[in-house]
């Protein structure tokens, strides 16, 4: 079956004037335009291609793959803005529209903006909104404590950053889990480090407690290697120096420095740690 706004794996039909007409398992066709067609190929071929609308409102193929598809989240650049909207680049020749009223913010040429790509019933078409919050929900949560999601970053709060959960759930990082700059449309790994009451989540980049000391662990090992096996950091530095050198809090060091340190990878000194040579 078709899908419109994403990526179809389609059987070649036949060739015409404008393109070749593909086909997919329930016999709907769909043009695949000259300037897409490959230099080579035969008939019933199967090519996977992006299938949308184009400026006439008819369905059409593209082997130019989006920056975002039906039912995604994506930071895109505005181009214009109409006395209808705004028009978003999304990597298609057609831009991708976005109605004033689903704009958090007014948007404005030249500026960058997290959207939604989703399907208007009225119109059957794709567009785009900034109300990101009104496509996630955690009525029904299909993650669970020290689960690892994949993030994206939403918009800052007093507290932290909110975060897009699996493309499904809204989260957040609280500030004191956060040792490195967070932009919006960022995309990370974290772990879900709590579900409190209501189903909110809080969320941890990297993993937690235990399972953090191994690539935090890994982390020391490359910052010694990249200073000629030495840091000036010792489990009594200050917090902030820390964070600064190595991204990762006072606590997540010094559980790693354990680590290290029992496995005899590292010394530690007065003056910082030193990497233990060894011979093969």
């Amino acid at each position: 079956m078709m899908q419109l706004g994403q990526i179809n794996t389609l059987e070649i039909l036949r060739e015409s004037d404008h393109g070749i007409y593909l086909i997919d398992n329930e016999d709907k066709e769909v043009l695949l335009p000259n300037r897409y067609v490959p230099d080579s190929f035969k008939i019933w071929d199967k090519i996977d291609v992006f299938v949308y609308l184009d400026n006439e409102e008819r369905l059409v193929a593209t082997t130019d793959i989006p920056y975002i598809q039906l039912g995604e989240f994506a930071l895109l650049r505005c181009n214009q803005v109409t006395d209808y909207g705004a028009f978003l680049d999304w990597g298609l020749v057609k831009e991708l529209f976005c109605p004033f009223k689903e704009q958090a913010f007014k948007m404005k040429p030249g500026g960058w903006y997290l959207v939604h790509c989703y399907l208007d019933e009225r119109t059957d078409r794709l567009a785009a909104s900034g109300k990101t919050n009104r496509f996630l929900s955690n009525k029904e949560l299909t993650v669970k404590e020290f689960d690892e999601v994949e993030l994206i970053a939403s918009h800052p709060s007093d507290i932290g950053w909110n975060v897009i959960v699996n493309k499904t759930h809204i989260g957040l990082i609280y500030k004191d889990n956060i040792f490195t700059d967070i932009s919006v449309g960022d995309k990370l790994k974290g772990i879900v480090k709590k579900v409190r009451p209501g189903n909110k989540l809080d969320i941890a980049l990297g993993q937690i407690g235990y399972r953090n000391i191994e690539p935090n662990a890994q982390r020391i090992l490359e910052e010694l290697e990249d200073n000629s096996g030495f840091i000036n950091l010792t489990d009594k530095s200050n917090p902030e120096a820390i964070k600064e050198q190595l991204q990762m809090s006072k606590k997540s060091f010094k559980k790693a420095l354990g680590s290290l340190y029992k496995q005899k990878q590292i010394l530690i000194k007065p003056d910082g740690i030193y990497l233990v040579e060894t011979t093969e």
